[in-house]
């Protein structure tokens, strides 16, 4: 659950790191129809290769004899029917809010991030118990047939494709800023890796003769733990949002620092935080001169509503509470330290009579 955070002595020196959320820096955002067909195209065109390729790695691996090629065909496979979740979901998350959604539709994409991880899971787990069974009866007795080339010539091919495949999914990925396009890329780019292996194992089996062919299902075991951690990488981040997990401290830093710099702005508190798909969504009380006109005062929760969302991008959601600031006893948690050298002056005079 998301929980409120008290800023009440605003902080001298705040810094802010950006790691995996995208700062807009005043740039227009991109609109939800130009961003869906963008993520669209990019996914088709990963949906189609991976169904040409699927098809010619589980063929190469059974012609080519080799269990680690039909085992890359297979993750293959899984990009094909992730695509399909990505196109449906980023369809939806597109939507503008609606009565039944009025924080707009963006966890729907996050909850496709989130099926993407567990085809991941499921994948890797396969991966890596069909490797142990070949292990299993290698070392009961059963000889491995020798790959042909054919399984050699398809790994080499499947790298330089779902490579290629990874850097175009990514780079759109990151262009409009979709977590769900981002986690299908990782799908992509795991894929090469997994045929990375797939072509140590077959060249092993191939030329280092027959004792050495157990690396074929040995390189198997080495995909699917990669694929595993690649899924929980993914997971990780779509469960917390799901479960509205807050922003990180980075990131709640920059949000107070630019609340701070807000003229008129005299303390703030209850600050809470959360991201909606590729949204964040900004929850605050802040208080003003009790003097202020409502104006006055609707004016500054304005100022700090701009500033938020030229910094985290225009569908930023920004809901703010407004609160007269009342002096109190200098030990109170709502003294502001910009106040504090005037009114510690004050209570000196007061003392003297």
């Amino acid at each position: 659950m998301t929980q409120s955070k008290r800023y009440e002595i605003a902080p001298k020196r705040l810094t802010f790191v950006q790691q995996h959320y995208t700062i807009m820096d005043g740039k227009d955002d991109i609109s939800n129809v130009i961003r869906e067909k963008k993520a669209a195209r990019v996914t088709w065109v990963g949906f189609f290769t991976n169904l040409i390729l699927s098809a010619a790695k589980i063929i190469a691996g059974i012609w080519g004899r080799s269990s680690a090629m039909i085992a890359d065909g297979i993750h293959s496979l899984s990009d094909f029917i992730t695509d399909f979740i990505v196109i449906i979901f980023i369809k939806i998350s597109s939507k503008n809010e609606d009565s039944d959604h009025p924080y707009g539709h963006g966890k729907f994409e996050t909850f496709a991030t989130m099926l993407i991880s567990f085809a991941l899971f499921v994948v890797a787990i396969g991966i890596f118990y069909s490797g142990s069974i070949k292990i299993y009866e290698v070392l009961n007795g059963e000889i491995i047939e020798r790959p042909t080339y054919l399984a050699l010539a398809m790994a080499a091919v499947s790298i330089i494709v779902k490579e290629s495949l990874y850097w175009y999914t990514i780079t759109i990925g990151r262009n409009i800023d979709s977590p769900a396009v981002i986690a299908n890329g990782w799908h992509h780019r795991s894929d090469a890796f997994s045929s990375i292996g797939t072509l140590i194992g077959i060249s092993g089996a191939m030329f280092l003769g027959e004792r050495w062919r157990v690396l074929d299902p040995i390189t198997s075991l080495v995909v699917g733990i990669f694929i595993f951690g690649v899924a929980y990488k993914l997971a990780r981040p779509s469960i917390q949002e799901l479960l509205e997990m807050s922003l990180p401290e980075e990131v709640e830093q920059n949000i107070a620092e630019k609340i701070q710099q807000t003229p008129g702005v005299i303390a703030f508190h209850h600050l809470r935080t959360r991201k909606n798909g590729n949204t964040f969504i900004i929850d605050m009380h802040i208080k003003v001169d009790p003097d202020s006109s409502i104006v006055k005062a609707h004016d500054i929760a304005t100022q700090v509503e701009e500033s938020l969302k030229t910094t985290f991008g225009k569908r930023t959601q920004v809901n703010i509470h407004i609160e007269p600031y009342l002096q109190k006893k200098l030990s109170d948690t709502d003294t502001v330290l910009s106040f504090f050298p005037i009114f510690v002056f004050e209570q000196s005079l007061i003392n003297c009579f």
